[in-house]
């Protein structure tokens, strides 16, 4: 750690031997929230940052539980309103609203502070809760999920953030993997909270006992970086700035600071591009259909004129263009497409497989689910450590961790079928989840070691942007594979007798459950599955090409000599 109590100037004290980063004064050039956090970490006490630190731990505890218990009560929630095969689709809606909105987020905190960007996402994660708690049709549902979803993504990027203003590049990934290693308690309590709850209350219930953990859990944390902010404005790191605008001047202001034109056309881009991936199936021509050709048409303009409009003309860029131009960069951000898009196709419809086709009970299929999330969190802390240790990041991502993906999605294709025995996708799990915590981790240091303090919220929000398109497009793959393959495959394999339920059985998971495990239709429904999931491995395993190019992109960059960041930082 680096630590510098006194007025900016003063020749820093090395606190401890992982001392790397420090600058002695506060960046005068950068926005009021970068100066504020710079600030920040040269005031604060090692007990603050180690309090800083815990408290964001215990937040990633609480959401890794929320989104475990989500995710598992999700089909339940659909079947509800008898619209199970619209799981996938509101994912893609969430993914689309939770990738654009991450930029305004990103905005926020860099022009009025990380305090307030972390205040606006608690409240707007607690308000999709509320939502959820209180739906009673799937239109509710999805427009929660929206808010929920927005507020907890804004939540998990804004400590993402926290973390970089608070550690080297040399230790970033091991105090990243360090902050999200919670999930290998919450992975194994997420399904049996949400099988408690769907025999007991019902699922309702649980979102709304969430909507009272986030913001317990969340609201300490602001408080600790607000008193923190006010001791750094006591002895004057913190430049005032007396207000003597007009109305009309500040508004003209914040649009100049926060890039407005820029973030307008970026969002209204990115947005109109996606969302044919789930309205297509609602048109009567699909694709070919003039609204779905408009949007994806209109779109991808837009977000040409938002490349044209950084490079050219914004006073405030928001992206500097250089950094759109930088191949680790942009390779860091195929790459992190590619790790979405595949596990977005092969884990749609998993926890529903584990369950009709293995006949595995909710809980049991989440302890399938999440042996993922354990191997990916050791993984990371090791990777974190190897990172530490030696400064490389590039060569452990493309000799170890791409060839373990391919291998493992590889290996799904053929395993994840009626006959095949469970322990065979417990490996695939396994290796899939070594591959995910070496990629995670060397990816975001990819992203972070080109680029100066200033820009580290942008381009985490950029790298999510890229994450979430990957999400969209797999999960629409995903939703057109089922939607193809699914219900043909019913008709083909279900006996003739059950041919007028065919709908029902299609639309509701407990339908499907409902048939014993070894009954003529039972094993119809498997049989439709195993071909429908067959085609999603397959997509997963393809677009790894497209990752393996990305990351040979990439700089072999030594980061153990990098320094960004000023203040008491780990």
């Amino acid at each position: 750690m680096t630590h510098d109590n006194a007025v900016p100037g003063k020749e820093p004290t090395v606190s401890s031997p992982l001392e790397l980063d420090f600058e002695p004064a506060v960046d005068i050039q950068a926005q009021p929230g970068i100066q504020n956090i710079e600030a920040v970490t040269m005031v604060w006490s090692t007990s603050a940052l180690i309090a800083a630190y815990t408290m964001i731990w215990l937040i990633y505890f609480v959401e890794g539980l929320v989104s475990g218990t989500q995710v598992a009560l999700s089909p339940y929630v659909t079947s509800a309103f008898a619209e199970h095969s619209l799981t996938p689709t509101i994912s893609i809606v969430s993914y689309v609203i939770g990738g654009v909105t991450n930029f305004t987020i990103a905005k926020i905190l860099d022009v009025f502070g990380r305090p307030q960007g972390l205040l606006c996402c608690i409240v707007l994660a607690t308000l999709g809760l509320v939502m959820m708690a209180s739906c009673t049709h799937v239109e509710a549902y999805a427009a929660a999920l929206v808010f929920y979803t927005v507020g907890n993504t804004g939540l998990q990027y804004t400590l993402s953030v926290f973390v970089a203003d608070t550690s080297s590049l040399r230790n970033r990934g091991l105090m990243a993997a360090f902050s999200t290693s919670q999930n290998m308690i919450t992975c194994w309590i997420a399904g049996p909270v949400a099988d408690a709850f769907l025999k007991g209350p019902g699922w309702a219930w649980a979102f709304g006992m969430f909507a009272i953990l986030v913001p317990a859990f969340s609201l300490p944390l602001y408080g600790l970086f607000w008193f923190q902010f006010r001791k750094a404005e006591k002895i004057n790191l913190v430049s005032r700035v007396e207000n003597q605008r007009t109305v009309v001047q500040s508004v003209l202001h914040y649009c100049r600071e926060f890039d407005a034109i820029g973030l307008v056309l970026l969002s209204a881009g990115v947005s109109l591009f996606l969302l044919p991936f789930s309205l297509y199936l609602l048109q009567p021509k699909g694709w070919a259909s003039p609204l779905i050709i408009g949007l994806v048409v209109g779109g991808f303009l837009l977000i040409v004129a938002f490349v044209l409009w950084e490079a050219l003309w914004a006073p405030v860029t928001f992206i500097p263009y250089s950094l759109l131009k930088d191949r680790t960069v942009l390779g860091a951000c195929i790459l992190s497409f590619t790790v979405f898009f595949s596990w977005s196709c092969w884990s749609s419809y998993f926890s529903s497989f584990l369950q009709v086709v293995k006949g595995l009970s909710v809980a049991e299929a989440s302890y399938v689910i999440q042996t993922y999330t354990v191997g990916s969190v050791l993984c990371s802390l090791a990777v974190g450590a190897w990172i530490h240790y030696t400064g490389r990041f590039k060569p452990v991502c493309l000799y170890l961790g791409l060839p373990l993906s391919i291998l493992g999605t590889g290996l799904m294709a053929y395993f994840r079928r009626a006959g095949s025995g469970i322990g065979y996708i417990i490996l695939c799990q396994i290796l899939l989840s070594i591959s995910a915590g070496i990629m995670i981790i060397c990816d975001e240091i990819a992203a972070l070691s080109s680029v100066a303090h200033q820009h580290i919220a942008v381009i985490l929000a950029t790298l999510g942007l890229f994450g979430s398109v990957g999400g969209a497009v797999g999960s629409t793959v995903t939703s057109a594979i089922w939607q193809n393959v699914f219900p043909k495959a019913l008709a083909v394999y279900l006996p003739a007798d059950e041919l007028p339920n065919l709908s029902l059985i299609y639309a509701d998971i407990n339908t499907q459950l409902s048939y014993e495990m070894g009954s003529p239709t039972r094993i119809a429904i498997q049989h439709a599955y195993s071909d429908a999931q067959k085609d999603m491995v397959i997509a997963a395993t393809a677009v790894w090409a497209i990752g393996l190019a990305a990351v040979f992109a990439w700089r072999d960059i030594n980061v153990s000599t990098s320094k960004q960041l000023p203040g008491h930082v780990v």
